[in-house]
């Protein structure tokens, strides 16, 4: 099934840089001049659920704050004691650590979370998926052998620049529906803006993922099937948000969350399943029809992985839902507040786009998005001001000596990134949206803006275990906010105070009621 790729090896992203690893007798020495792990700062696993039930002190905290509220607590770096089945953890919140920990995550690199989805695949429905884990939930040699596999299809930029178009299309349906929802008078959205932009995402990501429109944002009667799919993966985060940050029994009791959960699954399994179906059939007829089958460049990502297997398919397409749904929504969210809240930003940026886009509907190509820099420098600013995720989580493949302290092999290590994104150590300015921060300046310039130091901003990880939808997302994101800009003036005049909370991933906290005005030629 499986077939070793070249590619995972030498993709410059997994390289392992020797020059920046210290040598063995050096690393000997610090480990013998470093304190125990038992005697790092710790959180007993009984006061800790103690204060996470109601009433108390962490009661009402969402993951964002939690993490910061234990570095007050107890200080940057602690050991947290599992507790229901669930494994010690080291949480630490330097970048020095940072480093440190995703240099020693080894060749298959170990991230805790998603089990109950390994669960469902083996357990629930093992005939269905007959071994095949996919990325989010599997570890060790299953997931590496599943990433070199798709790893060739999903990071090529080719086959991601083969949906230009077909995105294009998503978004030219996102204005008409934009334009058909705002009020008239205020030109403001409902208040249930964002449901609105789940959509969007579902429709981009079903693109790609399924090769095929699923019409969720023309329609006036809804698809059943799509809208069944929208509802089963806002289910999925509901649930798994609970299962992965809450003390749960789950494993030993399958409890009503857990059930909610699987009943989403199954729906995302079997709609999956009706589109790869339909896929297959349409490539047995290209395959009895002479020139009817595209040169493989121009195959799409899903036949393509089909033809290496039709469970790897399935998988890849349902990890894209499970993985870029919910996470576009809150990216989209993130750069729309931001540049609706510096109107001379978004007038810079609206400059750059008219240089390349002299009239609303006019079409993108391949080479217009690597001539606008700004638009990137916006995105990457507004993903340090909104992050994605609070961390990152890598167990460690040998002895590593973290903030002073020895940690051991196997230990798993939670990497705070949310807790220093704002921090004016590291960013000058923390508070402002500054994309300048993020452009590149002449040699004979410093761009006082930017921290010279690594690994404090790695929104999509680092290393093997990166996200590996990177590249669709960022073209999803850039496809959408440029006819967006190019269209409208955007603003938005409510507080953006606790604009997002940290749940599973962070998501939208307040009514998204933007104001879209058109753009006079």
């Amino acid at each position: 099934m499986f077939k070793t790729n070249k590619y995972f090896v030498k993709n410059k992203g997994f390289r392992k840089f020797s020059s920046e690893v210290k040598h063995p007798s050096n690393r000997a020495t610090e480990w013998q001049n470093a304190k125990p792990l038992s005697e790092m700062p710790t959180l007993k696993p009984l006061k800790l659920l103690w204060n996470l039930l109601p009433g108390g002190v962490y009661s009402k905290l969402d993951t964002f704050q939690l993490m910061l509220a234990v570095k007050r607590d107890i200080g940057s770096i602690c050991w947290l004691r599992g507790a229901f089945g669930n494994p010690d953890f080291v949480m630490t919140h330097n970048p020095q650590d940072f480093e440190k920990a995703f240099r020693n995550e080894g060749p298959t690199p170990m991230r805790p979370g998603f089990e109950y989805l390994s669960y469902y695949r083996n357990v629930v429905k093992p005939d269905i998926f007959q071994g095949v884990e996919g990325l989010l939930g599997s570890q060790g040699e299953k997931w590496a052998k599943f990433r070199s596999v798709v790893n060739p299809v999903m990071l090529q930029p080719r086959n991601i620049c083969l949906y230009l178009h077909s995105l294009s299309d998503v978004n030219k349906e996102f204005i008409e529906r934009i334009q058909q929802i705002r009020n008239p008078r205020t030109q403001e959205v409902p208040a249930t803006f964002v449901e609105e932009i789940h959509r969007w995402a579902v429709e981009s990501v079903g693109v790609i993922a399924l090769d095929h429109r699923l019409d969720m944002l023309s329609r006036k009667q809804r698809d059943a099937t799509a809208e069944r799919l929208i509802e089963s993966i806002m289910t999925f985060f509901e649930c798994a948000g609970e299962l992965e940050f809450k003390p749960t029994i789950w494993k030993y009791y399958k409890t009503p969350t857990f059930k909610k959960l699987i009943k989403s699954l199954d729906g995302i399994t079997t709609i999956t399943k009706i589109f790869i179906d339909q896929a297959v059939e349409e490539i047995k007829k290209e395959c009895k029809t002479p020139g009817v089958e595209n040169a493989n460049h121009k195959t799409s990502v899903l036949k393509q992985l089909i033809k290496i297997d039709k469970n790897i398919a399935m998988v890849m397409a349902m990890d894209m839902f499970l993985a870029g749904v919910d996470t576009t929504t809150t990216l989209f969210a993130g750069i729309l507040l931001c540049l609706a809240k510096n109107p001379e930003k978004q007038e810079k940026l609206r400059n750059e786009i008219f240089q390349l886009l002299p009239q609303k509907d006019s079409e993108l190509r391949e080479n217009h998005l690597n001539c606008m820099p700004y638009l990137r420098a916006c995105l990457k600013e507004s993903l340090r001001l909104h992050p994605l995720a609070v961390g990152n989580a890598r167990a460690q493949a040998n002895n590593v000596v973290l903030s002073g302290y020895r940690v051991p092999k196997g230990s798993l290590v939670s990497m705070i990134h949310a807790s220093i994104v704002r921090d004016a150590k590291y960013y000058p300015q923390p508070d402002a949206f500054l994309p300048e921060r993020w452009l590149r300046q002449p040699r004979s310039e410093n761009n006082v803006l930017k921290s010279k130091a690594p690994f404090q901003y790695l929104p999509f990880g680092f290393g093997p275990r990166s996200c590996i939808g990177r590249r669709i997302s960022q073209l999803e994101l850039e496809l959408v906010i440029v006819r967006l800009i190019r269209n409208f003036r955007v603003e938005f005049i409510y507080s953006t105070e606790k604009a997002f909370r940290g749940a599973f991933i962070s998501v939208p906290n307040i009514p998204l009621r933007f104001k879209f005005i058109d753009i006079e030629e």
